[in-house]
């Protein structure tokens, strides 16, 4: 029957499908990085300008540790990458143009999902969220067969079910 109030997660009208797989892998970049904001009036200004410094990142596949990973894991079971180095009064001063004031730097940390997985002879990589993560973290060990929710027009996976044998 089909189910008319289905977009997999939270109730509007539009469809999705499924896919059932045993090849997978999830990962998820962790990142850290400098930036400032700068504005005529950084307290009024509501969209001020931002400045990107310096990145680091790390990827982590299925939940094992990187080779060189230091910092983890955290309460999410993810590792991060070193520090980048902060930037310095002098480089945040040079971006800065005139009649502007620079805000303090701020470490910004993200982290982007994604599930790679194969039906048939096809591969798809689509971005997903962390509660699928850690769902293929558990299944990858012993390879258990998932059945995967695609979100709106097949561009995301929404979750992810271990398939009962």
């Amino acid at each position: 029957m089909f189910n008319f109030y289905n977009d997999c997660t939270n109730g509007a009208l539009t469809s999705c499908s499924t896919a059932t797989t045993e090849e997978y892998e999830a990962t998820a970049l962790t990142s850290y990085t400098w930036q400032v904001k700068y504005a005529n009036n950084l307290t009024s200004e509501p969209q001020p300008r931002i400045e990107t410094f310096a990145t680091t990142s790390m990827l982590n596949r299925n939940g094992v540790k990187p080779s060189g990973a230091v910092v983890g894991p955290d309460d999410r079971g993810l590792w991060w990458p070193t520090l980048p180095p902060r930037p310095s009064v002098d480089e945040v001063e040079q971006r800065k143009k005139s009649q502007e004031e620079a805000g303090k730097p701020e470490l910004v940390k993200d982290v982007k999902y994604k599930l790679t997985y194969g039906v048939g002879n096809t591969q798809n990589t689509l971005p997903t969220n962390y509660e699928v993560y850690r769902q293929i973290v558990k299944a990858y060990p012993t390879r258990q067969a998932l059945e995967l929710t695609l979100g709106v027009n097949d561009d995301s996976v929404e979750k992810a079910e271990p398939v009962s044998k």
